[in-house]
């Protein structure tokens, strides 16, 4: 079981909700300070003041490029990011353009993620793929790119996608990456058990903004046998289940619901829950 020292050096403490002011990242910070987050992750407007806040402390600033959608220009991106690093940020989560990759637009992506690498200079980068808008095979392609052109991680989700992370999806991008880039996890992430359950699949970053309540849960958590961490049913935690149409394109959410028709769990979920 991991111990608390090793938990919290694994999260980014995160507030990207377009209606928080100064007193919640403020806030924020205070948190991270007192619990020893590793990062606190803000939208770049808020870069500079929680570089103040957190001045004197080892809780870096990560902020975000690109966010939520990912659809604007390179150029914006890359200022974006740049302005970030100048103004304190030591990381920077960029949202892939994830209509050019389902496009197959596969040098685009390469050379937009590319661009926001150099500006980042020293800061390390994180690319979001939004892996609820892509098939196993397009995590693939996707998480192949990030790495060539130059990003240091991957990244599952933004949070305002149609879900968020699953451990199939981190399985997939920790085989896809290998062991020297960093996988993280991100989007609905609530507790500990989930928290767990993300870092068994390969996951070697959080980010979440339960990260307190989380904590508050863990000695708990830490003590319960290690059968009750792991999913009772594999399709519990399968983001198939969690396909909508009202949230995804068509196609897409007929790719969802065609593999969980052929999942071998299938009939071993459907008489749990009828």
């Amino acid at each position: 079981m991991i111990e608390k020292e090793q938990l919290v050096k694994m999260i980014d403490h995160t507030e990207l909700n377009s209606h928080s002011g100064e007193k919640k990242i403020s806030n924020l910070c205070d948190e991270a300070r007192k619990f020893g987050f590793f990062s606190v992750c803000v939208n770049s407007c808020y870069t500079r003041f929680a570089a103040e806040k957190l001045f004197g402390s080892d809780v870096l600033v990560c902020t975000v490029a690109g966010f939520p959608l990912g659809a604007c220009t390179t150029a914006t991106k890359a200022f974006e990011a740049g302005k970030s690093v100048e103004e304190g940020a030591m990381e920077i989560d960029m949202v892939m353009n994830v209509g050019a990759l389902r496009d197959k637009r596969y040098s685009y992506v390469k050379e937009d993620i590319a661009e926001v690498v150099k500006a980042c200079g020293p800061a390390l980068l994180k690319v979001i793929l939004e892996t609820c808008y892509l098939t196993d095979e397009e995590i693939v392609e996707a998480c192949k790119i990030c790495v060539d052109a130059g990003a240091q991680f991957v990244k599952t989700s933004t949070g305002f996608g149609a879900f968020g992370a699953f451990p199939d999806h981190i399985r997939l991008m920790r085989k896809t990456v290998g062991p020297h880039i960093g996988v993280k996890a991100s989007g609905g992430i609530k507790n500990f058990k989930e928290v767990w359950r993300l870092i068994q699949a390969g996951a070697s970053r959080i980010g979440m903004s339960a990260g307190v309540t989380m904590l508050e849960g863990f000695t708990l958590f830490k003590y319960a046998p290690q059968a009750w961490l792991e999913p009772e049913i594999p399709c519990h935690v399968c983001p198939s289940r969690h396909a909508s149409l009202g949230k995804l394109p068509k196609a897409l959410y007929t790719y969802y619901k065609q593999k969980c028709s052929s999942c071998p769990h299938k009939d071993e979920y459907n008489k749990f829950y009828d």
